[in-house]
């Protein structure tokens, strides 16, 4: 993590990780999964004196999206999601927002097709399209950092529900196994929910393996 600093806050009512990367170099910053309480992540840029240039997603579940429009507003940036998550993003219905009490329809303003490489603060990142818990489920690798945001595609030691709409053990279980045979080992993975992983703890103890 050359010119990486990475910091998260555990935001809303299923303790969903927020994560902000900042470029060491630039200050610029990226923020992945604007869970809830867009107060609390404007907070933490200030506290980490980060500029925000982007907001990326995982997928689109309310529980993962319910901040971005307040932060997009207040930052003027843009969010990127997988190209196959878009319709889940756009219905608050699908994406469970609905039930929250806060309706969501998120359109994103780049849209990523699988192991698309693009530069954001500074970063190169890959797109990983990781269907299973929705159809447009993604990961975020960056490379020369050696870090995944998996959301909820991987988690330590399991990987996500895949009892709503859209979701696929089939599918999840395809993705588990591409991320491992793709990935070097030492990768640390940074999931949704809980605590953070390396490839090679999964490779050895994941019992979807």
């Amino acid at each position: 993590m050359a010119k990486l600093e990475l910091q998260k806050c555990v935001l809303g009512s299923v303790s969903t990780n927020c994560y902000f990367l900042k470029n060491k170099e630039t200050k610029e910053m990226l923020i992945v999964d604007p869970a809830d309480r867009a107060d609390v992540i404007i907070r933490k840029v200030g506290e980490m004196e980060g500029t925000p240039v982007g907001i990326l997603l995982t997928h689109g579940h309310f529980d993962h999206i319910l901040a971005v429009e307040e932060v997009r507003e207040h930052y003027g940036v843009k969010v990127y999601a997988c190209r196959a998550e878009e319709p889940l993003l756009r219905d608050g219905t699908a994406n469970l927002s609905a039930y929250s009490g806060k309706v969501c329809s998120i359109k994103p303003d780049v849209l990523l097709d699988d192991q698309q490489v693009f530069e954001a603060a500074g970063f190169s990142i890959m797109m990983y399209h990781t269907p299973g818990h929705t159809k447009g489920s993604c990961c975020y690798y960056l490379k020369d950092e050696q870090v995944l945001f998996s959301g909820d595609t991987l988690f330590c030691g399991s990987v996500g529900r895949t009892d709503f709409p859209g979701g696929s053990t089939k599918e999840i279980v395809q993705s588990l196994h591409r991320l491992l045979n793709e990935l070097p080992g030492e990768t640390e993975v940074y999931p949704g929910h809980d605590e953070s992983t390396t490839i090679a703890y999964e490779m050895r103890y994941n019992p979807f393996v």
